[in-house]
């Protein structure tokens, strides 16, 4: 199979390995009620693992990242892939509540983060054309974990006690993963005799890491994928209890989290399509405006139709813009430190995400109501948009000189 047709089998690994590990690790709150009536720990204390394993996940990405840039995605998502089962299976023999926070917060974020920016570095590294589309449909493979892995581990529990049902999902993320991950391959520029970089994979291939991370563009996207994800990451938690408090059965508000990540899916392709046909920055920065606009929008709401119509609006915007972020790190960063790049913007995504439920909480347990959290978040996404729309491209090299440091004859 030639390069041309070989790079979407790349994007169909990255799909399952995204949507099978993300699913893995948010398949935690199918658990929570069993394992408490089971063990007695309590569901705040269950819960926190999640917490932890953002954290984790963002203070490894840049690590994995690195990891895959010099050992490249294969060898990093195997491993990844590997300890990820190993991790849920050693949390089903906790025996403390500190033992399964540390456990699944803290080895299962590790693990999780190992897909993520090696994945994206190497997906974007395949593609000079349909970037964006193909960035998106492996961002939209880890959005179906909600939709696949989560009913799954409902079906589990059904028949089987928890400690059983985080075994079999285990066996299903080796099954699954492992295989997926022997799939993946440099992208053909760094696979070359020396890892010749193309002209077009950033502004030259001089560019040091040290000199990447102090860039102003480097900076930018942190900064604006941590507001981007302290955007949306108080909303997507908090909505359905802030239903709830507007009256609307605890089944029915479930629908409206259900919804957001339908559109999610929706968002994911549109949004790549729409970033190659007008640009990844122009696409971006119309999204964040317009996720602002989303969230506050939660304010005014309080039936389910109006839930569902800016549950609608929401989720097709916050997931929309996620892939983006990569296509604008491979169309400024030299290609061989994409998994570096991608993983320091993940990294500030991911403590973003882990700042909005603590958010959500405090503000409902201050003021008793939900409504500053929408202002609240409103604002950090104008936040957003304005910090993007101050990202400048680096400036492209004409040519690259025959003899450097010479003067042409």
């Amino acid at each position: 199979m030639n390069d041309r047709h070989y790079r979407w089998v790349i994007v169909a690994a990255g799909g399952m390995l995204g949507c099978v590990a993300i699913g893995a690790m948010f398949a935690l709150p199918v658990f929570i009620s069993p394992m408490a009536q089971t063990t007695g720990w309590s569901r705040t204390g269950i819960s926190s693992a999640m917490t932890i394993g953002f954290l984790a996940m963002g203070l490894a990405s840049v690590g994995w990242g690195a990891l895959a840039d010099r050992f490249g995605a294969r060898a990093i998502v195997l491993v990844g892939s590997l300890l990820l089962a190993l991790s849920i299976a050693l949390a089903s023999r906790a025996q403390s509540l500190i033992e399964f926070q540390l456990v699944f917060g803290l080895l299962v974020g590790l693990a999780t983060s190992a897909i993520f920016a090696p994945m994206m570095a190497t997906v974007a590294g395949w593609f000079d054309t349909h970037r964006s589309l193909a960035v998106s449909l492996v961002s939209a493979g880890m959005g179906m974990a909600p939709l696949t892995m989560a009913p799954l581990a409902a079906w589990l529990i059904s028949r089987y006690d928890w400690r059983t049902a985080f075994l079999l999902i285990a066996v299903v993320v080796v099954g699954l993963m492992v295989p997926a991950a022997l799939l993946v391959r440099r992208p053909p520029a760094l696979a070359a005799p020396g890892g010749t970089v193309p002209a077009n994979a950033g502004i030259g291939s001089e560019m040091t890491v040290a000199r990447a991370v102090r860039s102003p563009q480097f900076i930018i996207l942190m900064l604006t994928n941590f507001c981007c994800c302290a955007t949306h990451s108080g909303p997507i938690f908090h909505t359905v209890s802030y239903a709830i408090t507007c009256g609307i059965p605890a089944m029915t508000a479930v629908s409206i989290y259900s919804l957001e990540g339908l559109a999610g899916l929706g968002g994911r392709v549109a949004f790549g399509l729409l970033g190659d046909r007008f640009g990844a920055k122009n696409v971006l920065v119309a999204g964040l405006f317009v996720q602002a606009l989303g969230a506050l929008g939660y304010f005014f709401v309080r039936q389910l139709g109006e839930f569902y119509a800016v549950a609608a609006l929401f989720g097709f915007t916050y997931a929309g813009v996620m892939p983006l972020y990569a296509v604008l790190v491979r169309e400024n960063f030299p290609l061989r430190m994409m998994g570096t790049i991608i993983g320091g913007t993940a990294m500030a995504g991911s403590l973003g995400m882990a700042a909005g439920p603590l958010a959500g909480g405090w503000i409902y347990d201050t003021y008793a109501t939900y409504g500053w959290l929408y202002v609240a978040s409103f604002g950090i996404g104008i936040g957003a948009f304005l910090i993007a729309s101050t990202f400048k491209p680096f400036p492209r090299p004409i040519a690259i000189p025959a003899g450097r440091g010479q003067s042409a004859s």
